[in-house]
């Protein structure tokens, strides 16, 4: 058995615990959130056991980040940043019910929910996010932070960069790549390559405006790493 802290207790957080739970394999240690008005209470029976930076406190306890919505969903990337954790310190939650073949590999700190299908070949990032029901056919590649929410479907060697927002329901057509940090709307179906940075809405989608400022904010920085600059 291995000690869990899940950072975050919201929705997203709450489903990770009972994934974790269902495993058979981790000891539930606690939520940690930086909202103080949590600290000292349960949620659904596990306790919040204080703010994020906790982590460091409890070293052999292994750790999975479940924060981010669809208003900022670069959050994870920048507490990933913020705690410094070595690699080895994320765990990686599979729920029982979802079916990864042995030609497929999955990250660290990433969570695949209930009834999620990774068919042959799939490369899943760090820090992943996948909602229950999605499923993700032969050779595609999901970048780090990614988020993909309850039904999503990729085709085949679809390409989903860094930081990239699915919502419910999205359809890509195989082959298509999706630029880091775009976010595309509930029941789109993808046809065509989307850029870095923005959003993308309809069947088929068509771009909106500009990708949400914080996400903006995360490509910029992740450009900046790639120059040589500062990380902010």
């Amino acid at each position: 058995m291995t000690d869990l802290l899940i950072v975050g207790a919201g929705g997203f957080a709450r489903e990770t615990a009972q994934a974790a739970l269902a495993t058979g394999g981790f000891t539930l240690r606690g939520h940690l959130d930086d909202d103080p008005a949590l600290h000292g209470t349960e949620v659904d029976g596990v306790p919040v056991l204080g703010d994020c930076d906790l982590v460091h406190a409890l070293p052999r306890a292994r750790v999975v980040i479940c924060v981010g919505n669809v208003r900022d969903y670069a959050a994870r990337a920048r507490l990933v940043r913020r705690l410094g954790l070595p690699e080895e310190r994320y765990a990686t939650v599979v729920h029982p019910a979802a079916s990864v073949s042995a030609s497929s590999a999955v990250g660290p700190g990433s969570v695949l929910l209930a009834h999620c299908v990774l068919t042959a070949a799939v490369r899943v990032g760090a820090h992943v996010a996948v909602m229950p029901g999605t499923v993700l056919t032969h050779d595609d590649v999901i970048g780090d932070f990614a988020t993909l929410a309850a039904g999503v479907r990729l085709g085949g060697h679809v390409r989903l960069g860094r930081g990239v927002y699915l919502a419910s329901g999205v359809l890509v057509r195989e082959g298509t790549t999706v630029g880091d940090w775009s976010l595309v709307g509930m029941g789109s179906g993808v046809l065509d390559d989307v850029p870095p940075g923005e959003v993308w809405v309809g069947s088929p989608a068509r771009r909106l405006r500009a990708a949400p400022a914080p996400a903006l904010a995360e490509l910029d920085t992740r450009t900046a790493y790639a120059q040589g600059g500062p990380v902010r």
